[in-house]
């Protein structure tokens, strides 16, 4: 075999074992990411744990403090 054959596969290999790290530190990358986006996203849903919107018995309690209103407003 030549030595323009052996070249071209020793250049091959090479092109080929350069891409192969580059998808691995890729891959990597991509690993972190997903990490950090499940922990964003726990965050996320205790934020919106603890700021939920009011409970129905909020009604109950407007109901309650008319009285109150209504004295204020007289004075």
């Amino acid at each position: 075999m030549p030595a323009a054959a052996w070249m071209t596969i020793a250049v091959a290999g090479l092109i080929i074992a350069i891409t192969a790290v580059g998808l691995l530190r890729v891959i990597l990358h991509l690993h972190a990411i997903r990490t950090t986006l499940r922990a964003v996203t726990g965050g996320v849903r205790a934020v919106d744990a603890l700021t939920s919107t009011v409970p129905a018995r909020l009604t109950s309690v407007n109901a309650n403090l008319k009285p109150v209103r209504d004295f204020c407003e007289g004075v």
